[in-house]
């Protein structure tokens, strides 16, 4: 199978340790997807012109991520600084608001589009800013979006029309909830819903069949980048044609592991100062 993530990149800055990670959802989902088993992935993003930027492209081309449509523009790179708590888990002190590519909207282009066509599935997230151009690329590949936990209605209604797939974070929600949840998302036209709940495991709803998957035990260095990495796998295996049980269990080994070490996979580089 062959994937494309279009948007969101930084360099996750640990404070403590004085050292930076290449991040971001949908970079992370196409670095991962090829270490999975994708015949090939490419980023379609924004970067900035310092030695973050620099960072984020040498980190793709050396993991075989296509960086040939990856916008480089005068500014700072997206940068989030972040520290652990006790358990590993991730903790977000703050952030340059996503940096140049804040400012400048990224805009596809017929070459783009192009392109796109070759590729087997599209994913993007909500802090993608791409929700304008879901209805046209929708007619090209499925697409598959990761809301994170900061869905609203109004989000819900704009893009589920136009995807595929929908990856929400839900460990915040009750069972209630997850259950309104996924028959909002259908009832908008998804077909395939994830909610990933932390320690609770995995809900998924395919055309309202429901199936579960429990957590993975994992010797947790770091949780950044694990629901990352199971978007990554889960695509992987279901365009490979492997049932939707198997895909799930997958997942959640590969998130596991993405646990036992610092950053969503690795690259680290120290900073200078």
């Amino acid at each position: 199978m062959n994937l494309i993530a279009i948007g969101d990149n930084v360099v996750d800055i640990y404070q403590d340790r004085k050292e930076m990670f290449p991040g971001g959802n949908a970079l992370n989902v196409a670095v991962l997807s090829r270490q999975y088993g994708a015949e090939k992935t490419a980023f379609i993003g924004i970067v900035g012109n310092d030695i973050e930027g620099e960072h984020i492209l040498r980190s793709l081309k050396q993991n075989q991520v296509d960086t040939n449509l990856v916008r480089v523009a005068v500014g700072e790179s997206g940068k989030a600084y972040v520290d652990l708590n006790e358990d590993g888990d991730r903790i977000f002190i703050k952030s340059n608001k996503g940096g140049i590519q804040s400012r400048l909207k990224l805009h596809l282009t017929e070459e783009d589009y192009e392109y796109i066509k070759n590729y087997d599935v599209l994913h993007t997230s909500i802090y993608s800013h791409l929700d304008e151009e879901l209805e046209q690329l929708k007619c090209m590949l499925p697409i598959s979006y990761d809301f994170s936990n900061h869905f609203t209605e109004e989000l819900l209604e704009k893009v589920c029309p136009h995807i595929t797939f929908a990856f929400c974070s839900g460990s915040h929600l009750s069972d209630l909830e997850i259950e309104e949840l996924l028959m909002t998302i259908h009832r908008l036209g998804t077909p395939n819903v994830i909610i990933t709940r932390g320690s609770m495991g995995v809900v998924m709803s395919s055309d309202n069949k429901r199936y579960s998957q429990g957590i993975i035990e994992a010797k947790v260095v770091d949780t950044l980048g694990a629901g990352d990495s199971f978007i990554a796998s889960y695509l992987t295996t279901h365009f490979n044609r492997m049932p939707i049980e198997l895909s799930l269990e997958i997942a959640a080994q590969k998130a596991a592991k993405t646990c036992e070490v610092n950053g969503a996979f690795g690259y680290g580089k120290q900073l200078i100062g």
